[in-house]
């Protein structure tokens, strides 16, 4: 490991699309897969806590910093073999998207703007627009920190679900090195549209075809209207974007949830619903936050609600962790009493919890 690559007492905040969180006790950056190895090694041997970084995008770090070794995944790497996809773990995500639609494959056109890295994606099972990487990731390579060894685990052992994967539920015990996709050579069109908002301002049908740059076009326009494509000067950005999942209810816990919205709301209130699985049903968190009272900009303090999404919860400059969190709190706990569900946060704490 070359000195030039380690920092001590190094803040974290810069590393990170909050812009919020103490400093490391030690940060190091690794360009390549053997420098990552090394250091979580290093850090394993001797006991040192360990926080892994990406894009930084998932991040909210508390205000004391991180006592430990912070990792920086920086390595490079895009590969594509026909309809075949191999990304090193710190390449940028949305710029990969980019690329893949310039050479007209499709299967990750809609997740075009989100903000991060290549592997986190697997992490979180990130999604968007109606896409989601568990459609088209074919395989991980990661480093097992209890075996000691690089692995190559399949989709089917990945334990994909809604923005959850064994990578999230077991957090120490990987770390990803490269992410491989399969995706589709359909002459330049995109995956079939399965979000109604995409295909609603395309004009065309769910289900429906169109070119994929197209497709991305309008994803990133869609999140450019929401605050969700990083833009330095717009404080709308200053966020992990959606804050909150969308919760996933039983059938007997949704029926009760829809008698509480229309005791609350009138007998015609219907709060968007969709099929989860299993017998399980999706709701809207963004619907749940506005409908409780937290509309957009709502705040007066330095973190507040977007203007442009009720999701997501900004940093308009000077605000702490502290001040994010009490935020978050007031929210999760307002939507909880107004309609009896409980919100869960969707990026990574460090060092605090809601």
């Amino acid at each position: 490991m070359q000195e030039r690559h380690v920092e001590h007492n190094a803040p974290l905040a810069p590393l990170t699309t909050f812009r919020l969180g103490g400093p490391a006790t030690r940060l190091v950056t690794a360009t390549t897969d053997d420098e990552v190895i090394a250091a979580v090694r290093e850090a394993d041997d001797a006991g040192t806590p360990l926080l892994i970084i990406g894009g930084g995008s998932n991040l909210v770090i508390g205000d004391k910093g991180f006592d430990g070794t912070a990792l920086r995944i920086a390595t490079r790497g895009f590969a594509l073999e026909g309809t075949a996809l191999e990304l090193a773990a710190g390449e940028n995500w949305s710029d990969a998207v980019a690329r893949t639609v310039e050479t007209g494959l499709a299967g990750i056109e809609c997740l075009a703007g989100i903000p991060g890295s290549a592997g986190a994606t697997p992490i979180q099972n990130v999604g968007a627009y109606g896409q989601e990487v568990s459609a088209t990731i074919t395989e991980v390579v990661a480093y097992d920190r209890r075996a000691r060894e690089t692995v190559t685990i399949p989709n089917e052992e990945c334990g994909f679900s809604y923005r959850h994967s064994r990578f999230k539920q077991d957090p120490d015990a990987f770390v990803v090195l490269r992410v491989r996709f399969a995706l589709e050579d359909a002459g330049g069109l995109s995956a079939p549209l399965k979000y109604a908002e995409t295909a609603r301002t395309l004009g065309v049908e769910p289900g429906d075809r169109v070119p994929a740059a197209i497709a991305r076009e309008t994803v990133l326009a869609l999140r450019a209207g929401k605050g969700m494509v990083l833009d330095p000067g717009d404080h709308d950005t200053w966020s992990a974007g959606s804050f909150f999942t969308n919760p996933v209810l039983t059938e007997a816990a949704h029926a009760a949830f829809v008698r509480r919205v229309r005791e609350r709301l009138g007998p015609d209130a219907a709060p968007p619903a969709f099929p989860a699985g299993d017998g399980m049903v999706k709701t809207s968190a963004a619907w749940l936050i506005d409908r409780a009272g937290f509309t957009k900009g709502y705040g007066t303090g330095p973190a507040r609600i977007s203007t442009k999404h009720t999701l997501a919860l900004t940093n308009r400059g000077a605000a702490t962790t502290e001040d994010l969190l009490a935020l978050a709190r007031e929210v999760r706990d307002g939507v909880h009493e107004t309609f009896g569900v409980t919100l869960v946060n969707e990026p990574v704490t460090v060092g605090v919890s809601l």
